[in-house]
């Protein structure tokens, strides 16, 4: 899909009704061009009037670029001033495309690509109503006139067209072309969209309902009694049938599928390895690999609760011998514990057998510090145990 002017339909709608009420001469329209054709038109029946004054503006096919087409409901409205006749806007094949050309007010009702919106529109002019001396008369043979007094009427047979084709040319499209009235129509005095007919616009635009995507052709608000008005008395739904397959809109995201939230992905540079294998300074000899939970990384002690058993660790040559065999390996990163001043007790022999399994990778430990000698301390030599005294000598005179 493609769109050259780079609005919204609605929004170009609204520029266009913004406009002074002295409107360019030649038909209003709209840069809005379309890869896909627009879809058939679907089949409704028309709400009440819902007063005297009101004319009738059918329904059509609007596109955007965030939702693609949707349906514009067709609606009563008044017009802008007394003695003007709303002419529909629609689609045209023009340069490998499909344009928009936009619905205006005027003295007489133009070419507008002979497409059967029904209710009075049969592709050529308009036999719904006529101006007479600043009022209207309404014909009742293609006008609801069924819940309020309105006296100027008449009655005229209409031969409605069946085909709900939605676009003027190209493939499928209608050939209809412009008869010399509706050229000399097109250089009169024209009034854009009112404001009443922008805001229906741009809440259908905003319905979620009315996107062809959800709707699949049959919108449940077809038509309503009053513009932007899409719920209560007066909504007419469209006529079920087949469903219609919807383009894709031009600012379609693609679906993201797992992929985590964006408050949650890992930075670049912690993304974590295929399938948990280790980086490539890391990584094991295909031969000694050991299971996930016991891997432990080059550089870094084992964790307390993962320790190897004194009999179990290898022991390169000129270690020394390894800490009894409960001592577990300080955690990583903590704080390494100091030795005791004491002579450790002489190492006890553990009468394991070798290991089964697989043997694991040299676990180089920083030496533990010299053993010291328990200090010498000299004693006194034994003290003879007393016997009995011997009896002074006899005192000579």
């Amino acid at each position: 899909m493609r769109r050259i002017a780079g609005l919204p339909f609605a929004l170009a709608l609204s520029l266009c009704c913004l406009s002074p009420p002295p409107a360019a001469r030649a038909q209003l329209a709209i840069s809005i061009t379309v890869d896909a054709a627009p879809p058939p038109l679907p089949v409704y029946e028309q709400p009440p009037i819902p007063g005297d004054g009101y004319i009738w503006t059918p329904g059509y096919w609007a596109w955007s670029d965030d939702i693609g087409y949707y349906w514009v409901p067709g609606t009563w409205v008044l017009p802008p001033a007394p003695e003007v006749l709303w002419t529909p806007g629609y689609w045209g094949w023009n340069d490998g495309v499909y344009a928009f050309h936009a619905g205006y007010w005027g003295a007489s009702v133009g070419f507008y690509g002979g497409i059967a919106y029904g209710f009075g529109y049969t592709g050529l002019g308009y036999d719904g109503g006529y101006w007479r001396g600043g009022s209207f008369f309404y014909n009742r043979s293609v006008t609801n006139i069924t819940n309020v007094s309105v006296t100027n009427v008449y009655n005229k047979t209409v031969i409605n067209n069946t085909t709900n084709v939605s676009y003027n040319g190209g493939t499928g499209g209608t050939t209809v072309r412009p008869t010399p009235q509706q050229l000399a129509a097109a250089s009169e005095h024209h009034v854009a969209a009112t404001g009443e007919q922008t805001r229906h616009a741009e809440a259908a635009m905003k319905d979620p309902a009315l996107a062809l995507a959800n709707n699949h052709g049959h919108p449940a608000i077809a038509a309503t009694a009053h513009a932007a008005r899409f719920s209560g008395a007066g909504v007419v739904a469209a006529h079920p049938g087949k469903p219609i397959a919807a383009p894709p809109p031009r600012h379609a995201q693609p679906a993201t599928g797992h992929a985590l939230p964006t408050a949650n992905a890992l930075p670049p540079g912690h993304a974590l390895p295929t399938a948990n294998a280790l980086p490539a300074a890391h990584a094991l000899p295909s031969g000694n690999a050991l299971p996930p939970v016991h891997t432990p990384q080059a550089g870094h002690a084992l964790l307390a609760g993962h320790a190897l058993p004194a009999a179990h660790a290898l022991r390169g040559a000129g270690q020394h011998p390894a800490p009894a065999a409960h001592a577990g390996a300080p955690a990583v990163h903590a704080p390494r514990p100091q030795l005791a001043q004491h002579a450790p007790p002489p190492p006890r022999a553990v009468a394991h057998p070798p290991a089964p399994h697989v043997a694991r990778p040299v676990v180089h430990r920083p030496p533990p510090p010299p053993r010291r000698a328990p200090p010498h301390v000299s004693r006194p030599a034994p003290r003879p145990h007393p016997g009995a005294r011997p009896h002074p000598a006899p005192h000579k005179h």
